[in-house]
């Protein structure tokens, strides 16, 4: 098998983010092995919804495979990176939900931290050129300094689904210095847009708006975050896989940069970079939605932060990208699918 003929792994891939970046990597011609366990954290029938899109797109009968595992089960995930010999992986796969790690902290460690373990041996093993995988901008925590940047520390995770986050950096980073894995993480900053998930804030607004019930808006509304339109996301994912983390030569360890490393391992900041208010998104999701929000005022949640803000000039310098997609462009696409594609499909 040429190196063109092997594989992309996609992890996640019949998640929010896993079908999008699976289905733009066969429109451009990849090979693509997606990877999903369809755990019943939000109804499988969506997950199920996007893995028949993604294979009757065109170009899937003949460039992808699915695979139904789950990335904690080490010994079916070493035999099926020993089959199918991926050249690159994506790894967005993960127990997902900031609230739910608070209720369920052992579903996060077995798949994120567990499962983690095991994707990053698959890489070592079998001749990985580039794993990018998911991290989040929970992980920046109780930062208070505006906008994050990745050369912040973030040493304060407020949630166990932030320290799984940054375990996994972590991790990646030392993959990365012992055995030379060249591996990006993606701190992506409140990814909204169609096929989203259904328990983030967009659909649980959207449901709630269109059946004339109340929406909790929580700490009272005074709430920022960077939302990020989906299609950036992937082009985000797509343009970092395409060039491989590299060891930063002017690394200094007297003076060391979170940054950058030693070691063929970087993080970005995948974010709108235009903090929005939560009841300004509100007012756009109502104008799109031709309906009024009944609003239920809620104090602050515990695991939650006040505001997200990406810089997001790393990426930029990196791969010559930043996201740019408008909150009223991008809520307008999500309010147009969420009528007419998800009422009718979830019913």
């Amino acid at each position: 098998m040429s190196v063109a003929e092997r594989p992309i792994l996609v992890t996640g891939a019949a998640g929010f983010i896993g079908a999008a970046v699976a289905s733009q990597l066969i429109a451009r011609g990849d090979h693509v092995l997606g990877l999903d366990n369809f755990n019943a954290y939000y109804a499988p029938a969506l997950k199920r919804a996007r893995l028949d899109r993604l294979q009757q797109s065109a170009g899937a009968a003949e460039r992808f495979r699915f695979a139904q595992l789950d990335v904690h089960d080490g010994g079916a995930l070493a035999q099926l990176f020993a089959d199918a010999r991926p050249r690159a992986v994506v790894h967005l796969a993960a127990q997902a939900g900031v609230r739910y790690s608070l209720e369920n902290p052992a579903a996060y460690i077995q798949s994120n931290l567990v499962g983690f373990g095991h994707i990053l041996e698959g890489c070592r093993h079998h001749g990985v050129q580039h794993l990018v995988y998911a991290s989040s901008s929970s992980v920046y925590g109780g930062n208070r300094q505006m906008p994050f940047s990745e050369q912040h520390a973030v040493n304060h995770p407020v949630s166990l689904y932030a320290a799984t986050k940054k375990a996994n950096e972590l991790m990646a980073h030392t993959y990365s210095h012992l055995y030379g894995l060249p591996a990006t993480g993606l701190r992506f900053f409140t990814v909204y847009g169609p096929w989203g998930r259904p328990d983030m804030a967009p659909m649980l607004f959207a449901r709630a708006i269109l059946a004339g019930e109340p929406i909790r808006v929580f700490n009272h509304g005074q709430m920022q975050r960077d939302f990020t339109y989906i299609d950036d996301i992937v082009q985000g994912v797509i343009r970092c896989l395409d060039k491989p983390a590299a060891a930063d030569a002017g690394f200094d360890p007297l003076q060391p940069n979170p940054a950058t490393a030693a070691a063929p391992h970087r993080v970005f900041n995948i974010g709108n970079a235009q903090p929005t208010e939560l009841l300004h998104f509100i007012a756009v999701l109502e104008q799109a939605l031709g309906r009024r929000a009944i609003q239920d005022l809620q104090p602050m949640q515990p695991g939650d932060v006040v505001a997200t803000a990406a810089d997001t000039s790393a990426l930029e310098d990196w791969v010559g990208f930043r996201p740019s997609t408008s909150i009223e462009q991008g809520v307008e696409a999500f309010a147009r699918w969420y009528r007419e594609q998800y009422v009718p499909l979830m019913g």
